[in-house]
Order: C-alpha cells, then sequence, then structure tokens
C-alpha cells in the first residue's frame, strides 16, 4: 500500500468497499489490488469477509465473469422502485419474462423458434428486452433466411443476482399428455381375451 493507505484508519476491508461503492461496474480484484497497491489474494480475502458481513443486510457482493460489484439486495428490489418511481418503467412485463426465460434457457435462439414456443409474435418484447439491455444479437442462424440469434448479456445476469448461465434454476421436466383412445370401449372379457374354462362332465 502506498503512505497514505498504510496510514489510513480504515482497513483493507473497507477500503475495497469504498472502491466497490464508486465503481461504475463489475470491476476484477486484480484492478483493486492495483489501486490498492496489495496483493490480488489479500483483495480476495477482503472480498470475502465482505461477502460474510453483508449476510441478512441491504447490500451484497455481485460475481459476474471474474468481476465484482456491490449492489443491492434483490429482495430490496420492489422497496427502491417505489423509492425511486421506476416501477411501472422498469418492471417487465409476463411476456417479456416469458421470452427472456426462452432466450436465456435455449440460447442461442432465433426469433421465429421464441414465436414457436410461445405461439404469439415476439418482435416487439424482444425490441424492448433489446433496449433494456437484457439480450443482444450474437449472430445469425445459417437456416433459410440466416435469422438473428439472440442470447443474454450480462446484465441480465446482474438483474437477476446470478454468476453465470450455470446458476439458472433446472427446468421441471413436462409430464406427457395422457392419451385418450378413439376406439369404442370394449366388454372387459373381450379386453382381456377371456376364455371360460369348461366344466369337467360329470361321471357316472
Amino acid at each position: 500500500m502506498t503512505d497514505e493507505q498504510t496510514h489510513s484508519t480504515l482497513s483493507l476491508e473497507n477500503l475495497v468497499e469504498s472502491l466497490l461503492f464508486v465503481a461504475d461496474g463489475p470491476v476484477p480484484a486484480s484492478q483493486l489490488a492495483a489501486a490498492l497497491d496489495a496483493r490480488p489474494q489479500q483483495v480476495k480475502k477482503a472480498l470475502l469477509a465482505l461477502e460474510q458481513s453483508y449476510q441478512e443486510r441491504g447490500l451484497q457482493l455481485q460475481h459476474t465473469n471474474g468481476r465484482v460489484q456491490l449492489t443491492t439486495h434483490p429482495q430490496a428490489a420492489v422497496a427502491i422502485e417505489q423509492f425511486l418511481g421506476l416501477e411501472s418503467q422498469q418492471r417487465l412485463s409476463s411476456a417479456a419474462l416469458e421470452a427472456l426465460a426462452i432466450v436465456a434457457y435455449r440460447q442461442p435462439v432465433t426469433r421465429p423458434q421464441i414465436d414457436g414456443v410461445r405461439g404469439v409474435n415476439s418482435d416487439s418484447v424482444l425490441k424492448n428486452l433489446l433496449f433494456k439491455g437484457l439480450i443482444k444479437e450474437i449472430g445469425r442462424s445459417e437456416g433459410p433466411g440466416r435469422p438473428i440469434l439472440y442470447g443474454t448479456t450480462s446484465a441480465f445476469l446482474q438483474q437477476f443476482g446470478l454468476a453465470s448461465l450455470r446458476e439458472l434454476p433446472p427446468l421441471e421436466p413436462e409430464e406427457p399428455e395422457p392419451t385418450v383412445s378413439t376406439e369404442p370401449a370394449q366388454e372387459t372379457t373381450d379386453h382381456l381375451d377371456y376364455q371360460p374354462t369348461p366344466l369337467p362332465e360329470n361321471g357316472g
């Protein structure tokens, strides 16, 4: 550390917290270490201590693609939206959440594929998700017309508190729908191919 940092009454943990507070977004531990003239291992230890101290508090450390960011707790989202007057503007509609889930689990995925799953046109919903920065164009399919392929962004991970796509909850397997036979009902004996056993002749 520099002379100023050495003589500071703040611990490395508190200094790391201060840098995360003023950072514009997620930063790697190496950048924090360089700014504080500390070893990366020391910074990682400080981050672990911070993470433990934030349990059951309104702040948390969010790790995304090897970077860390100081964020508010997901359960505080509604209160924050109401306080900032963002509730009506930022909350995703059920249609947007449905399309976003399809992109998240099936990426890379095209709009026709999304439409096929939803059963409706998803053009306006995808434009909204693109505008919010939750999805992005990641290429084009080799299929007819070479439609655009969509995938999720780091902003998607941050908004939903995920470190990576591997943390997405597993999908529940779909139960097969019961089949209804169109054949006319048959008698039970026919169905079981039942043949009565002949009685033995009475000897006498």
